[in-house]
């Protein structure tokens, strides 16, 4: 299988040149190569997406999906994996879609630990509707809602993983695929909640490319079952863009932990293998 396999007739409307095609090709790539060697199955990928510019993934990538409300990609994605925990199931979002509207289903699936992947598109603003900031903007971040710059300090998606218990945290670039093809894999790879974070910037909006091709660097050798190692490289960069900041990218955190669908004895057979038999006239009987 090959990744122009996943490829859909839908025409792609992202901006010529957007980063979420680097995304979009690593995904294809590390799906056909999970199913090259035999670890998972085209018919049980099932994808889930919230609003915005990286939710247009739906439309582009051929299996099974859902397209759900602003900021709920991850509900359907646990409802998804209770309903049957053989898929293989990704979510996807935007830094809006998840850390503004979504951001108790993120914590909560930080802390539930159901074996799904969650992917952020993070541009640090509302692409789709023009610009508006999000959690992760910067301070003085000037958009279609902060015509004065924004006055808060962006929060830290990947402290905040780590606090709420995430099994597998990681930051990635969209304009490295190397480096995104191969986290992404590890993520998918990995037996529980999988976060990871991808810089994706927006070059209509928020062009953070020559500040990320000057901070950039990749994590080597550190200690990923180590908490504190991973909340101190975490808190390195601070999602702002002060000149004497570094940006590490990779994986900052994995453990193996009990998933959520392994620890409920009530989902040990997938409801859609259950024999149910229906007695409709009584049923419909109780609501004449």
């Amino acid at each position: 299988m090959e990744a122009k396999d996943f490829n859909t007739k839908g025409e792609i409307t992202w901006c010529p040149g957007c980063p979420n095609f680097g995304i979009y090709q690593a995904v294809k790539e590390v799906l056909a190569d999970l199913v090259n060697e035999g670890n998972i199955k085209v018919k049980d990928i099932t994808i889930s997406v919230g609003i915005g510019c990286h939710a247009k993934v739906y439309d582009y990538l051929g299996v099974n999906g859902f397209y759900g409300l602003h900021g709920r990609p991850l509900p359907v994605a646990l409802g998804v994996k209770i309903a049957n925990p053989e898929l293989t199931v990704l979510a996807f979002g935007g830094d809006g879609d998840t850390y503004a509207e979504g951001i108790s289903h993120f914590v909560h699936n930080c802390r539930h630990n159901a074996n799904i992947t969650m992917l952020v598109h993070n541009n640090q603003n509302f692409s789709l509707t023009t610009g508006q900031a999000t959690p992760t903007s910067e301070k003085g971040f000037v958009g279609a809602s902060t015509p004065f710059g924004e006055e808060e300090e962006p929060i830290n998606p990947l402290a905040l993983s780590l606090a709420s218990g995430a099994t597998f945290v990681a930051r990635s670039y969209a304009l490295d695929p190397v480096h995104l093809k191969a986290t992404l894999k590890e993520a998918i790879e990995h037996k529980g909640f999988s976060f990871v974070d991808i810089l994706q910037p927006c070059i209509i909006f928020h062009n953070t490319i020559p500040y990320f091709k000057d901070h950039i660097y990749k994590l080597e050798n550190n200690n990923k079952e180590d908490l504190k190692e991973a909340l101190d490289l975490a808190r390195e960069w601070d999602y702002s863009f002060n000149k004497d900041k570094k940006v590490p990218i990779g994986v900052f955190y994995q453990i193996k932990k009990p998933t959520f669908e392994e620890q409920w004895s009530q989902l040990g057979k997938p409801c859609y293998l259950i024999d149910r038999k229906i007695n409709w006239e009584k049923l419909s009987g109780e609501f004449k």
